[in-house]
């Protein structure tokens, strides 16, 4: 068994960290490397359990990607359990009979220190890991010391309840809670958590609070067990659990958000919240608080017209399902330097920014799934190295400064033939700068001379 860290008390940090999405994006780099840091020296035994996007055809390469991300954005390894590895020695997946392998993911949950799983499907992954000594190897994890950091569709299993997505969202089923592993028991609460809170995929309808829209998250609310509420955690945002403080930070781009009976109290990024507080403002939104919740349902006659049956029309949406996207943010501030570059001559800015670009692109490339807003930024990274190619074409040096030494001595045997009283010579001489796109001026001040397009 691998050796472990002990913090205060002679135990590792107890530590849930529930993440919206942006599992192995840049956004939670951050986040990832100061729960690392808080579980000893490294190498900290770190683990994947890839088993929500196990039914995948390209599990394999989804596991690698975190791999990779660990390593290249972390450099930190971890190790992979669940079905990929089964799968490369073509055999069984180890929750569906192969005991040898169970027992392999047993010990590597058991010695791991950090134990990690992001998207996919959480029915799949409920199907695999209900009635598996998984859910009770996380719950030690919490309880002797440790993190379990859970994203995305891993993130939707830890409550009470959980929200089937595909079958809602994309098979059409009424809205139906599953039961959850309960993980989140551990720290008291009792609440269904929903990542990807503040989704705008859809665009021109609802479907924040991880696909489901206001519509079907009121029905939900209302099959809660009395005492649970809705924990929503938005996307590329954390919150990070502190069993032994018994509070939590919210750290990301976005808000951690408390709702029940309808109403809605929100954290944003940076600011802190005990355990006892998430309860308590359960129960005050239950007695009728007033919504803090920033982002307001869509307009119901919008709603209407944006669903076909009660389900979203797909082909109504739009560019919005990736305008918010943190990687977004980035593509624009790199082409708003590179446009500036290319305004002011400045080649070594113009590279600079593609190839920052470029590394920013290789770092969100990690993320799982990455969408359309990675389809977006790779053609602005095109276009930007079109625009480069063509102003090394045309040459970045001012073009006063290439035929300025030319247009001078031409416009010195100009005065000298005028001086002389050459003037056919001299008309000959400004003809044909006229002719190579050089506008002279004669004034009494002396002679001045544009390239055609310059103006005054």
């Amino acid at each position: 068994m691998t050796s472990q860290a002990t913090g205060s008390g002679g135990q590792l940090p107890r530590i849930l960290t529930i993440m919206g999405s942006g599992e192995t994006a840049p956004t939670m780099v951050k986040v990832h490397r100061q729960v690392l840091e808080r579980l000893g020296p490294p190498p900290v035994a770190a683990v994947l359990l890839d088993t929500p996007f196990g039914f995948q055809e390209n599990a394999t390469e989804l596991a690698q990607r975190v791999v990779h991300y660990f390593a290249e954005s972390l450099r930190a390894p971890i190790e992979v359990a669940g079905v990929t590895p089964a799968r490369l020695e073509g055999g069984a997946g180890p929750i569906e009979g192969d005991l040898f392998a169970s027992e392999r993911l047993v010990e590597k949950i058991r010695d791991a220190r950090y134990v990690f799983a992001g998207p996919g499907s959480p029915s799949y992954a409920l199907r695999k890991w209900k009635g598996t000594v998984v859910p009770s190897l996380l719950r030690e994890t919490l309880e002797h010391g440790g993190a379990v950091t859970f994203s995305s569709a891993a993130a939707l299993t830890l409550g009470v309840r959980t929200v089937p997505v595909y079958e809602v969202y994309k098979v059409g089923a009424d809205p139906f809670w599953l039961e959850g592993l309960d993980v989140l028991g551990a720290t008291g609460l009792v609440a269904a958590v929903i990542p990807h809170y503040n989704n705008a995929e859809g665009g021109t309808h609802d479907t924040r609070f991880c696909y489901l829209g206001e519509r079907r998250l009121s029905l939900l609310e209302e099959e809660l067990p009395e005492e649970a509420f809705v924990l929503g955690v938005d996307e590329h945002t954390a919150l990070v659990l502190d069993l032994d403080e018994r509070a939590g930070t919210v750290a990301g781009n976005g808000l951690v958000t408390v709702r029940a009976a309808g109403r809605s109290r929100t954290w944003a990024s940076g600011e802190s919240v005990s355990f006892d507080e998430l309860a308590s403002a359960a129960d005050s939104l239950r007695r009728g608080a007033t919504s803090a919740y920033a982002a307001p349902p869509p307009a119901a006659d919008e709603a209407v017209l944006d669903e076909v049956d009660g389900e979203p029309d797909s082909s109504l949406s739009g560019a919005a399902g990736y305008e918010g996207s943190p990687l977004l943010t980035v593509v624009r501030d790199k082409e708003a330097d590179f446009a500036t570059a290319l305004e002011t001559r400045d080649m070594p800015g113009a590279v600079h920014a593609v190839l920052e670009l470029e590394g920013d692109l290789t770092a969100w490339s990690h993320d799982i799934p990455a969408g359309d807003a990675l389809d977006r930024a790779h053609a602005s990274l095109r276009s930007l190295i079109l625009a480069l190619g063509r102003a090394g074409e045309q040459g970045m040096r001012d073009p006063r400064e290439v035929v300025g030494p030319f247009v001078e001595a031409l416009l010195e045997l100009r005065r000298r033939a005028r001086a002389d009283r050459r003037f056919d010579e001299a008309d000959a001489v400004r003809d044909r700068l006229v002719e190579l796109g050089v506008e002279v001026r004669d004034s009494p001040e002396g002679t001045e001379w544009l390239l055609t397009g310059e103006g005054a």
